[in-house]
């Protein structure tokens, strides 16, 4: 932070060196793959960079001088148009006095002014009946004599510094353009020789995102200000050309150029015209374009590749306009896509990537977590639809979901979680999956309208190798293993059975009554949902519990793997349970089988004689 601040203090005291600066290294950026073209159709380097330099000013010329000659007839031309502005002045006036509004305000504001000067007047006389009147002041004349040579200097040099900045810039844009290998051989060196591959990614992102931008952004600008300017001209609009070129260049200006170029045409139209349709009918046209250039055009030449946000770009706007003025708002955006690029790769200012730039920051997993643990399953809803138009719901509860009921399952173990805050996530997740249950809906008409092919097809989609099995008849039971994030899991898991046909519910871990499920005839299947792996020894209980009431129940154990696991710490020679799965996919596959429960395993006690040691008499 301090280093940015030092260098927003040296930006701002050299500005005069540092905006000629950014100027070339932008027009380098521009016209380097006009130079590399060139280079490759074996032009000679000197002839090639001059080529591109002489193009891209004679162009630049071409547009001022058209721009001045615009100017100059319109600014022969604003006699004629005072007429009608002030007929719609007293129009406006008229419209607003139909009722005695305006004539009613005018008078309030009259007998104001009029209370206000009569106290005034009340006061300076008291004041001058209380104070001896002061003497008349003498009127002085202060004649300077001025030196002819400096008069000129004083007029001459501000007419001069322009054309002075623009000679300094296609000077530096050369020797840029010429030194080009030379200067990044340099840089390279200075900043990044321990590390080429991350400084040379650097470089190339930068010049990529940046020459990209500025010649894309040409083309869209000329692709909107060409409509603009036929639309204009139709319209009867004078000087159409001037004011398409002025939206050309004013559209390099995000946000506010485009409204400041839709302004001045209004304003024109409103003086030209006696009425109000001609008015509209230029906003219509700027509407229109501005919305087909902003979802058509845009996306389809270049999308989002700058990396900015949209508040970053605002923010850029106004800092580098308070920075260097006009300039500084029109460079805005290369220049902070230049500070982004910085971020990315330099370690130190990764915090420029994360404020500027658009990429995610959070993980979709973190980010569930995040919303849940605030409570807020209506945002987390928000962001599962939207994962959901191109994925099942199986494949977002298995890279998604869970891995956030980890994370929660973690920080309750590190008790970092208190345990209101244990239950309000437990909440959040049980309402997000009621709120999912119309896509399950969805997804199980679609699984039960699909043929075998087509259910092959999606499972292939949904990254799995084999078809998930069909439930239908077989009636399963969900339960949490030891806390109510476990409960949170098996509502996903019972949620997903569902999807398959399967007759499935979920109940909480705190359920201690399981008589019922040994005198249920109807539940085949039960399945215990552990987050934390440690729990060997409580889930070896509830499996023989179970198993004890009812033999021919097959019961089993989805304990995904959490903390960098490898393989899983229960096993089914510790548990005796029916199966072990890691994956919410492997628990349905495991959950809906056709096989048998496995019997349990009898404990045997090996109880040897004890050895009594006599002890030796003296």
């Amino acid at each position: 932070m301090l280093i940015l601040l030092g260098a927003t203090v040296v930006l701002k005291v050299g500005q005069e060196i540092f905006v000629p600066l950014a100027l070339s290294l932008l027009l380098t950026f521009t016209l380097a793959p006009i130079v590399s073209f060139l280079r490759r159709r074996s032009v000679p380097k000197i002839a090639a960079v001059m080529i591109a330099v002489a193009s891209a000013f004679c162009a630049i010329a071409l547009f001022s001088v058209i721009v001045a000659s615009q100017v100059s007839n319109l600014a022969q031309n604003i006699p004629a148009y005072q007429r009608n502005i002030v007929v719609k002045v007293q129009t406006l006036a008229q419209a607003g006095s139909g009722d005695g509004l305006m004539k009613h305000l005018s008078g309030i504001v009259e007998r104001v002014g009029e209370e206000i000067q009569t106290r005034a007047v009340e006061s300076q006389e008291d004041a001058a009946a209380a104070t001896p009147a002061p003497r008349e002041p003498m009127p002085v004349e202060i004649v300077t004599r001025s030196n002819p040579i400096q008069t000129l200097g004083n007029f001459i040099l501000p007419l001069i510094s322009p054309f002075a900045t623009a000679g300094l810039v296609i000077v530096l844009v050369i020797f840029m353009l010429l030194e080009r290998e030379d200067l990044r051989d340099r840089f390279i060196r200075l900043v990044g020789l321990n590390d080429l591959h991350r400084t040379t990614e650097a470089l190339q992102d930068a010049g990529k995102r940046v020459g990209k931008y500025l010649l894309m952004q040409l083309v869209v600008n000329a692709l909107y200000a060409f409509p603009i300017t036929i639309g204009l001209w139709i319209l009867g609009i004078p000087n159409a050309i001037l004011w398409g070129l002025l939206t050309l260049v004013l559209r390099f200006v995000p946000y506010i150029g485009p409204v400041i170029g839709m302004i001045l045409p209004l304003f024109l139209a409103l003086a030209i015209a006696p009425g109000w349709s001609l008015v509209l009918w230029v906003g219509a046209l700027f509407l229109t374009t501005e919305l087909i250039s902003n979802n058509v055009v845009e996306p389809w030449l270049y999308g989002s590749h700058t990396g900015l946000s949209p508040l970053a770009i605002i923010i850029s706007a106004i800092f580098w306009s308070w920075l260097w003025g006009p300039l500084g708002l029109m460079l805005s955006t290369p220049l902070t896509v230049c500070l982004v690029v910085l971020g990315r790769y330099v370690p130190q200012f990764s915090f420029l990537d994360v404020l500027l730039g658009n990429e995610p920051v959070l993980e979709p997993h973190e980010k569930l977590y995040q919303r849940l643990l605030a409570g807020d399953p209506d945002e987390a809803t928000a962001n599962a639809e939207d994962y959901l138009e191109d994925e099942y719901l199986l494949d977002y509860y298995e890279k998604v979901g869970m891995p956030a009921l980890l994370l929660g399952e973690v920080d309750r173990q590190r008790g970092v979680m208190t345990d209101a805050q244990v239950e309000r996530f437990s909440g959040s997740v049980r309402s997000l999956v009621d709120n999912l249950s119309e896509i399950a809906d969805e997804e199980e008409s679609e699984e039960e309208g699909s043929s075998d092919e087509d259910a092959r097809d999606g499972a292939e989609k949904a990254g799995e190798d084999a078809d998930l099995p069909d439930g239908t008849g077989h009636s399963l039971l969900c339960i949490g293993g030891r806390g109510e994030i476990d409960d949170a899991a098996a509502a996903m898991l019972a949620q997903l059975l569902e999807i398959q046909g399967a007759d499935a519910a979920s109940i909480a871990h705190s359920t201690t009554d399981m008589r019922m499920f040994g005198d249920s005839d109807r539940i085949d299947t039960v399945v215990f949902t552990f987050l934390n792996g440690n729990s060997k020894t409580h889930a070896r209980n509830l499996v023989r519990r179970l198993k004890r009431m009812k033999p021919d129940l097959r019961v089993g154990l989805f304990v995904p793997l959490a903390n960098g696991q490898d393989h899983p710490r229960l096993t089914l020679e510790d548990t005796n349970a029916d199966f072990i799965a890691l994956t919410l996919a492997d628990t349905v596959r495991s959950a809906l089988t056709e096989t048998g429960p496995v019997p349990l395993m009898t404990i045997t006690r090996k109880l040897g004689r004890p050895r009594i040691r006599l002890a030796k008499t003296a």
